[in-house]
């Protein structure tokens, strides 16, 4: 369990300076990212991205479960 711990600290670390600088611009801008902008109101749906996401993570879960 503090292995699991420890290695999803390092992924949320690594997560956040790639936010910070810059290195994440592609995210939320994937084809299959809906976004609508009303008059009032801002609708976003990031569906491609969290796609991609999940695809990656059960990627990175499957090599470290083998």
């Amino acid at each position: 369990m503090a292995n699991l711990l420890i290695g999803t600290g390092l992924l949320l670390l690594l997560a956040g300076i790639a936010f910070k600088f810059g290195l994440m611009g592609w995210f939320g801008h994937l084809p299959g990212d809906l976004r609508y902008e009303g008059e009032h109101f801002v609708f976003y749906a990031p569906i491609g991205s969290m796609i991609l996401l999940s695809v990656l993570l059960s990627l990175i879960l499957w090599l470290f479960n083998r």
